[in-house]
């Protein structure tokens, strides 16, 4: 029974190399895209960290005004 599974009438080594290939390329994609999201992410902890008080108070003045705007046209 698993030999029938894994043979596939002749077409198992297709199959089961396609399935590995595919696994291991989305296995890749994801550890490029975390390896980005971690960089991103100290870049702009590294930024908002040199932040003054006074462009604090700008930075959130502006999502108050963004969530004004968009309480007012429905979005």
């Amino acid at each position: 029974m698993i030999s029938e599974l894994l043979n596939m009438n002749g077409y198992g080594v297709y199959v089961w190399s396609s399935f590995i290939f595919t696994l291991f390329s989305f296995s890749f994609l994801y550890a490029v895209v975390k390896l980005n999201l971690i960089k991103e992410k100290k870049k702009f902890e590294e930024n908002y960290k040199s932040l003054d008080e006074k462009k604090l108070a700008s930075v959130a003045k502006q999502k108050n005004v963004q969530r004004d705007i968009s309480k007012h046209f429905h979005i």
